[in-house]
């Protein structure tokens, strides 16, 4: 048979878990595993994992590389596995993988790539003796490039990370995951979309509870579901006229991994005025007394699984009761240019419980986030308004008190003034 320069096998692996297809970390870690198995000697290894399903990725080896994309929805991987020389034997890679993958069967065609006798060999020896190979050359570092994307079918927002997961949890009602990018710090993720980052949850968690404490005045209980990253809660809890705040956040693995290693926003847990329920919201508002609150905030993900019953007609009118006879309500209400439609659905739903004139929508910039802005509906059950009894003098005190990074009396008055398109889609 005659020699070759490199050995190249395509391989189909079939019933794989569809946990660790969609999973880049595992994946990533277990093809640089693979390589080395193998004896080859890796330089990098760049991954990105797609939302909700896929995984694509490349360990390049100095004898060639290792490739692959997931199809998690049909436990199906497509590998490549291509080495150069006679040192590395791909079909060591393919057993290791076979197993990492806990595949039920796979499939390959090994190509020999190259073949010298149809080759002229030029002589580079006199190049390479110009160039003195360098230490780093002569013994590679390996450089890890993991990437994690949320994605729709048309947007993409990439950010890569260490390659480590520093916490994973699959629960009854959604995965959980907090990963350390490089841009953003460590972020909470949830089904695999980012729900917050170290470096601009302020914004947010600033902007969802700071506007209807300003607005309302003199809020004394205070209802949140959701936002068990604890950043809603952290923000309410700086005033001292609260009196209590209710916390109902349905999967206590989010409050976990927040705790764990976001502890700059998960910072009030222990608070004495916060009383923290691992619950259904939907079912607590459901059972609530009427007029027990004079603010509720609904800090929800998107309206996806356990999240999905929160933009719900049947769950306002429960905010609506439960609200006292001069309360407020705050709901995230998505992206005006990403989730058009449930944006301008939860805004004619509150306009319908509470009126036409006690809606009011404001924006925020969060560069985490698809499209980069952000939305808020504020309902006023009596008389509270954002502009009318706004208390200007108080939010410019606070927000330099505590040194807000996003909030204060001039963002509030401005985030309250819409872009001519966005008030076109609430047109009814």
């Amino acid at each position: 048979m005659s020699q070759t320069l490199g050995r190249h096998i395509l391989v189909e692996f079939f019933g794989c878990s569809s946990d660790i297809l969609n999973d880049e970390i595992t994946i990533e870690t277990s093809m640089v595993d693979a390589a080395k198995e193998a004896q080859a000697t890796v330089i990098n290894s760049t991954f990105h994992h797609f939302s909700p399903y896929g995984v694509s990725g490349v360990v390049v080896i100095q004898e060639s590389h290792l490739a692959i994309h997931t199809w998690p929805e049909f436990r199906y991987a497509a590998v490549d596995i291509f080495t150069c020389g006679s040192e590395v034997d791909p079909w060591v890679a393919y057993d290791y993988l076979k197993k990492a993958f806990e595949a039920s069967h796979g499939s390959a065609m090994e190509i020999n790539r190259g073949q010298i006798d149809l080759l002229e060999r030029m002589n580079l020896d006199a190049i390479s003796k110009d160039r003195e190979a360098t230490e780093t050359e002569l013994k590679p570092q390996f450089k890890r490039d993991v990437w994690f994307t949320d994605k729709d079918d048309n947007r993409a927002l990439s950010l890569r990370h260490t390659g480590e997961l520093l916490y994973h949890a699959k629960t009854p009602f959604q995965t959980v995951r907090v990963l350390n990018t490089y841009s953003y710090g460590k972020m909470l993720s949830i089904d695999n979309m980012v729900m917050t980052t170290e470096k601009d949850e302020f914004i947010y968690h600033e902007m969802i509870a700071q506007v209807p404490m300003f607005t309302h005045n003199n809020v004394k209980k205070a209802l949140v579901i959701g936002g068990g990253d604890g950043g809603t809660i952290r923000e309410l809890l700086r005033h001292h006229s609260i009196e209590q705040v209710i916390m109902v956040e349905i999967d206590e693995k989010v409050v976990e991994a927040s705790k764990l290693h976001l502890p700059s926003i998960a910072n009030s847990f222990e608070h004495p005025k916060l009383q923290l329920l691992f619950y259904d919201g939907i079912k607590y508002l459901a059972d609530c007394t009427p007029e027990t609150f004079d603010l509720i905030i609904v800090d929800g993900s998107d309206p996806e699984g356990p999240a999905e019953g929160l933009f719900s007609k049947t769950f306002y009118q429960d905010v609506y009761r439960c609200l006292k006879s001069d309360g407020v309500l705050v709901s995230q209400s998505e992206g005006p240019m990403f989730n058009q439609e449930t944006f301008i659905a939860i805004n004619h739903c509150l306009k319908d419980i509470f009126g036409e004139d006690k809606v009011h929508t404001y924006l925020s910039y969060i560069t985490t986030y698809p499209t980069g802005m952000w939305s808020f509906m504020l309902a006023s059950k009596g008389d509270k308004h954002p502009v009318d009894t706004f208390d200007t003098e108080g939010a410019k005190a606070f927000a330099l008190e505590h040194k807000l990074g996003y909030f204060n009396d001039r963002i509030h008055s401005s985030a309250l003034v819409l872009p001519p398109f966005v008030e076109q889609m609430l047109e009814r």
